[in-house]
């Protein structure tokens, strides 16, 4: 006979977490594949859900068609635990969602008497008369679980079915959003018992991603396993997004927090926020603590750059003004640029662009002035300057440096790179001034 393994009581019983619930979200409406209103309820969804520690496997766009939206529900209980729908749940003819959701699920819709009293004092409070319409919108399939819309009339549903969960909202993005902060992200934290992720965010300009990823090959390769890097590219910067999660030992976001240091070392003169700032913002702060004034003199970019440095609140401490000086004419009457200038290099020209920067602090009275001009396109090249040329230009009390660029990415992108990139050499310069 063998002996009975001894156990010790007092040990604590270990048990592994079960891994997260894969998520696809499904989006309803031919007006999405028809390009003619645009997908933010799922870049809104995906960012939320991250921060819960919940992956989104898979995005569907599916048309008004019942036959094609049973035939998604299908697909995505394959692929998911959890399915978040938007969209059809409107009072029009082409709203078919809540009557697909009802059939799918085996149900018949009944009238949900909290929900049409909640209708009613919308009517009422906005004076309007109530079509039997909108009461349908009080409807319900009656095996879900009513979601209160509290700025909308359509509820939101929820649906628990052999082990995957199914949540339909409306696509009007404000009552989704309401929905999923109000419902539906407390009640997936509880009922599958997320573990804690942190992200931290560090924000650069300056460097592509590929040269970044060169520089901090090494930091990234002795990263912990629980923490992963991901590089998140836009206009002229990289968001650098450290994504960590929970591991068992405490303060996970502070472990987090003292791996930047080390990053610092590798590219410390390309970051410019530690947290998710606009280059824009980060700009300010800098002027702000250097106590300088600035303004804009403005060709190619059509005053980009100062609309850029005037959405930051609280802007009118350092921003005095900008010239959009288009016309050579207006370079020279309002920013001093010299004819002979304009004769010898071109509009164009790093000479040129000096001139209008220092002619900008001269005339605005600013401490820092920035400069733009550049052939932007599809016009304009000459046979020593292609399309796309832009040189940007910084001057302050004691220097003006200037730079050329060839971008040629279309009128558009040039205008938006071109901005970028002024902006980018504007914090580098402010980064290095001494307090």
């Amino acid at each position: 006979m063998t002996s009975p393994v001894p156990v010790n009581d007092h040990l604590p019983v270990q048990s592994t977490p079960a891994a997260p619930p894969d998520v696809e979200i499904m989006t309803i409406g031919d007006e999405l594949l028809y390009g003619q209103v645009i997908d933010t309820n799922s870049a809104f969804m995906g960012q939320e859900l991250g921060k819960l520690g919940l992956r989104v496997r898979q995005i569907s766009s599916v048309s008004d068609r019942a036959d094609e939206i049973v035939a998604a529900l299908d697909q995505a209980r394959q692929r998911a635990q959890v399915v978040l729908i938007t969209g059809g749940l409107g009072p029009t003819k082409d709203d078919l969602t809540k009557h697909v959701l009802a059939r799918y699920f085996g149900a018949e819709l009944v009238m949900h008497e909290p929900t049409l009293r909640h209708v009613e004092e919308i009517f009422q409070r906005f004076q309007r008369p109530m079509l039997d319409v909108n009461r349908q919108q009080a409807l319900v399939p009656s095996n879900c679980e009513v979601l209160h819309n509290a700025v909308g009339t359509a509820p939101g549903m929820w649906f628990n079915e052999q082990g995957t969960v199914f949540v339909s909202m409306p696509g009007v993005p404000f009552e989704m959003k309401r929905l999923m902060t109000d419902h539906v992200l407390p009640r997936l934290q509880a009922q599958f018992h997320l573990a804690p992720i942190e992200h931290v965010v560090v924000m650069t300009a300056g460097l592509g991603e590929s040269f970044l990823a060169a520089k901090i090959a090494d930091w990234e390769e002795a990263l912990p396993a629980n923490i992963k890097l991901a590089y998140l590219p836009s206009f002229g910067a990289v968001r650098l997004r450290l994504t960590g999660t929970a591991d068992g030992l405490p303060d996970l976001r502070a472990r987090m927090l003292a791996l930047l240091p080390a990053l610092r070392e590798r590219i410390g003169e390309y970051i410019f926020a530690e947290e998710e700032t606009p280059l824009e913002a980060a700009i300010g702060q800098l002027l702000l603590a250097r106590n300088l004034t600035i303004g804009t003199a403005e060709s190619c970019t059509g005053g980009l750059v100062a609309h850029r440095l005037t959405s930051v609140p609280g802007s009118s401490a350092y921003f005095r003004g900008s010239i959009v000086a288009y016309h050579n004419d207006i370079k020279q009457s309002e920013l001093g640029v010299q004819r002979d200038t304009l004769a010898q290099y071109g509009a164009v020209s790093e000479a040129t662009v000096r001139e209008m920067a220092e002619g900008a602090r001269r005339r605005l009275g600013v401490d820092v002035a920035v400069a733009t001009s550049g052939i932007a396109g599809p016009g304009g090249a000459t046979d020593t300057k292609k399309v796309g040329t832009v040189c940007l230009a910084y001057a302050d009390a004691t220097q003006t440096i200037s730079k050329e660029y060839v971008l040629d990415r279309g009128r558009g992108l040039n205008v938006e790179y071109a901005a970028q990139s002024l902006l980018t050499m504007l914090r580098q310069q402010l980064a290095a001034m001494e307090i």
